[in-house]
C-alpha cells in the first residue's frame, strides 16, 4: 500500500459523494461517509489549488440487468443525485453524470481527460466495491495510472470495502492514504 508517484497531468476522480449515497450507513473497519467526504474535500483543494482537473461523479439510475441482489424499491429522493455540499464543488470542476456503476461506462469520462492530457487519476469516493472498484477497472483498462485514496473510500458492506481495499484494487491501481496522496502532490 504505496503510492510511488503522480504524473503531472493527474485527475482527481471523486465518484458518487452525492446526498443520496453520503446517507447510507457504513461500518467499521470501512472509514465513515462524513470522514470519505472530509477527505475527499482536501483532495479536491489541493488538486484545484494546484490546476488539476477534479471530476465529481454521480449516479442517476441503475443498469437495466437482472441480478440476485434485491434493487432498491421506490423512487429515490428528489435530492438523491445532488453532489453534497462538503466537496465544495467549483465551476472548474468536471461533472459526470453515470446511469451505471463504473464512471467511464457510456459518459463522456474519457474523452474528458484525454481533451487534458491526464495520463493518471486518483480515485475516492462511495461505494469501494461498486462505483469505485468499477471506475478502477475502467480506468486501468483505458491505460490510465490509477491511484486509490484507501481512507477516502467506503462501502455499506464491510467485507466487500475490505475485501476490494485488500485484494482487487492493488491489482488495478497503487493505493494509500490521502496524506501520502498529498505528499507526492505537494513534492
Amino acid at each position: 500500500m504505496t503510492a510511488t508517484t503522480l504524473d503531472p497531468t493527474t485527475a482527481l476522480v471523486l465518484v458518487d459523494l452525492q446526498k443520496g449515497i453520503v446517507a447510507l450507513p457504513t461500518t467499521d473497519p470501512a472509514p465513515t461517509a462524513e470522514a470519505v467526504v472530509e477527505r475527499a474535500a482536501r483532495l479536491a483543494t489541493a488538486f484545484r489549488e494546484r490546476g488539476l482537473p477534479v471530476v465529481l461523479v454521480r449516479v442517476v439510475g441503475a443498469a437495466p440487468g437482472r441480478s440476485e441482489a434485491p434493487l432498491r424499491s421506490g423512487r429515490p429522493p428528489a435530492d438523491f443525485a445532488e453532489l453534497v455540499p462538503g466537496i465544495g464543488r467549483q465551476e472548474t470542476d468536471i461533472v459526470v453524470t453515470k446511469h451505471t456503476w463504473g464512471a467511464f461506462h457510456a459518459t463522456d469520462l474519457d474523452l474528458q481527460l484525454r481533451r487534458r492530457g491526464v495520463t493518471q487519476v486518483v480515485l475516492a469516493g462511495i461505494a469501494t466495491g461498486a462505483g469505485v472498484e468499477s471506475t478502477a477497472r475502467a480506468a486501468h483498462e483505458h491505460g490510465y495510472h490509477v491511484t486509490v485514496a484507501t481512507d477516502a473510500v467506503t462501502d455499506p458492506d464491510p467485507e466487500i470495502h475490505r475485501f476490494s481495499v485488500a485484494k482487487v484494487l492493488p491489482r488495478l491501481a497503487e493505493t494509500d492514504t490521502t496524506d501520502n496522496i498529498l505528499a507526492l502532490l505537494g513534492g
